[in-house]
């Protein structure tokens, strides 16, 4: 196999497109999207946000937050609400075309374009590292996305950033069973 080499890239694949969430200082709703984070314990989500994103002021400010998944159908709200800051666009979250309504958990607001969310407390915010930690205070979904009493990917179809080329794939079909299919080779 002939490999070539990239040189230093921040390549990890899936990377989610996370789609975060607080209220503002009046109560409005606002949203970035991220790639950079992920599951850092059984009940936490670490993230990597700068500290000059509104919605990362938000969170200090309110200590809540909510992780939505950015899926096939939203992508042109997904990326534009990535691309315009809410410092320069104070209304982008109302200019996507996002409506939202209050988690019944944390004080944070639930996208509801976004049929899945996972609801957040924060723990920590290093604006050095630029890293933050929420602890999991619920995962909620719409029952859209829901077959056998779980969250159904295919259902679902979040999708993931490939850095390298810039573009967002769907995620979504099963290839194999967690756990199971290996039991084949012992």
């Amino acid at each position: 196999m002939a490999r070539i080499n990239f040189g230093p890239k921040s390549f990890i694949t899936p990377e989610p497109v996370l789609m975060i969430a607080a209220y503002d200082e009046n109560g409005t709703p606002d949203i970035m999207n991220a790639a950079w984070g992920g599951v850092s314990g059984a009940n936490q989500i670490t993230m990597c946000l700068s500290p000059t994103h509104k919605t990362v002021k938000n969170i200090l400010e309110r200590k809540a937050f909510t992780v939505s998944f950015a899926t096939a159908s939203t992508v042109t709200e997904s990326d534009y609400v990535g691309i315009v800051s809410a410092n320069e666009v104070p209304d982008k979250f109302a200019r996507a075309g996002f409506t939202a309504a209050k988690s019944e958990f944390v004080d944070a607001p639930l996208v509801d374009q976004y049929p899945a969310a996972i609801e957040c407390t924060l723990v920590s915010y290093d604006a050095d590292t630029h890293i933050m930690i929420g602890n999991i205070v619920n995962v909620s979904a719409d029952e859209s996305v829901i077959t056998d009493g779980s969250i159904d990917l295919a259902k679902l179809e979040p999708i993931t950033y490939d850095g390298l080329n810039h573009n967002y794939n769907v995620l979504g079909s099963v290839v194999g069973k967690a756990f199971a299919d290996g039991e084949k080779l012992k």
